[in-house]
């Protein structure tokens, strides 16, 4: 993937405040960030590099959610762009599941959203639709994320414990994209036809959908 200079995504923000309590305080503490990046290759080439640039967010995240407003921090994985015959929905599925198995047991949670599709909050709100497709990257809430993750029992439950310890998550990883697409096959609920769960896209930064 390449990176384009920007997006104009400001009034999208902004209509985001109104379901999100904690993404103005974020906004204001310029605690909010945003990496856009445009497809180049073929799907596995770009579900690759998505991979590479939500793992390169978690880690900048990592020591600084410890920070005085750290469960502010958000930062904002986009993508541009199209490959023919493959949905952002599809390109972002399995790069999104096997980060959130992989910085869930040190506080680090993943949501998704895509352009253009319709989204409602717990409540039945409509949220504004996204203008783009894109990976945010945030500190886990263990009081409350724990309870959105009811397919993914083992998943919930590491990160109702989560602490990070240091520990170097890719340790034991592949380098491989295709063998960390494997790996995180282990991951899937039963009765799951090797894909990721899909379900609705996160509703909102503090709000994620039950997947």
């Amino acid at each position: 993937m390449v990176r384009p200079t920007s997006i104009d995504i400001t009034g999208y923000v902004e209509r985001m405040t109104a379901h999100c309590p904690y993404l103005s305080p974020s906004i204001e503490r310029g605690l909010t960030t945003w990496t856009v990046y445009r497809t180049d290759g073929s799907a596995d080439a770009v579900e690759a590099e998505l991979f590479h640039a939500g793992a390169q967010a978690a880690e900048r995240l990592r020591p600084l959610i410890r920070r005085p407003h750290g469960s502010l921090r958000c930062e904002n994985v986009v993508i541009l762009g199209e490959v023919p015959g493959v949905e952002h929905r599809d390109l972002l599925a399995w790069p999104h599941w096997a980060l959130k198995n992989l910085y869930g047991p040190v506080g680090i949670m993943f949501g998704k959203f895509y352009a253009g599709e319709e989204e409602n909050t717990r409540a039945g709100e409509r949220i504004p639709l996204a203008p783009v497709s894109f990976l945010p990257v945030r500190a886990g809430i263990r009081r409350r994320d724990p309870q959105f993750l009811h397919a993914t029992p083992d998943l919930a439950a590491a990160l109702s414990v989560a602490d990070d310890d240091g520990r170097d998550v890719f340790g034991q990883l592949p380098y491989d994209w295709q063998e960390i697409r494997t790996w995180a096959q282990r991951f899937l609920p039963p009765r799951r036809s090797g894909r990721p769960p899909q379900g609705p896209c996160r509703r909102a930064c503090h709000d994620p959908a039950p997947e």
